[in-house]
């Protein structure tokens, strides 16, 4: 009977032993002052961070070089910059012929805005039929933006002279032909659509003496 016992206690002693509590060591830190959690190295730092201007797109250089080739239409033109959508240089050129045209007393914002959003579509699918690359709508804006500042200067004129006269006529055209010429020239370097220059400065003077009928009448 005592071995049977014995042999039965024998048995269970695993569970005895699974259901025995744990003996864990004793905590020899603070009751009331947490442990200190580890300090993870931080690499990144506000010197390694790129600039403001550079994570929004604004690129000055960028928008001198343009500016620089448009101001000057026999310069060449640098189609890996002129291939970047940038739209900092447009808005601030077509704000600053509205602003020079309400100083002359006519407020065409709004037909500003019209008419370079329907000139940079037209010229968009007129460039992509006609050459063998594709290109984008905020490409063909950025250039037709940026050419213009002649226009602007001739709406700044306008201001002091009228424009209503023969000089103000050739003035106009003068503008127009600079507009057209420079981004022609713009164009045929970014899509390489070498001896077509005359066939793409063609609409952008039809877009151009739009904006000059504006600055003149």
């Amino acid at each position: 009977m005592t071995q049977h016992i014995s042999a039965q206690i024998t048995k269970m002693s695993p569970l005895a032993d699974a259901y025995a509590p744990s003996v864990d060591p004793p905590y020899t830190g603070q009751v009331f002052q947490p442990a200190t959690p580890p300090v993870l190295e931080d690499h990144d730092s506000y010197e390694e961070e790129p600039p403001l201007f550079a994570e929004l797109g604004i690129n000055f250089d960028h928008i001198w070089q343009k500016t620089l080739t448009v101001l000057n239409p026999l310069k060449p033109a640098d189609g890996s910059i002129m291939n970047e959508t940038d739209f900092t240089g447009p808005v601030l050129f077509c704000l600053a012929l509205g602003a020079t045209l309400l100083m002359a007393g006519k407020a065409h914002f709004g037909y500003v805005y019209g008419i370079s959003a329907v000139g940079c579509v037209g010229m968009c699918t007129l460039l992509n039929l006609m050459s063998a690359s594709t290109v984008s709508y905020g490409c063909v804006a950025s250039v037709l933006g940026y050419c213009l500042l002649p226009m602007v200067a001739l709406s700044a004129f306008a201001i002091v002279y009228s424009l209503q006269g023969l000089l103000g006529m050739l003035l106009a055209l003068f503008v127009i032909g600079w507009c057209s010429l420079s981004a022609s020239k713009i164009f045929i370097c970014t899509l390489d659509m070498g001896g077509q220059q005359l066939l793409v400065a063609y609409p952008c003077a039809l877009l151009y003496g739009v904006f000059a009928l504006l600055t003149v009448f």
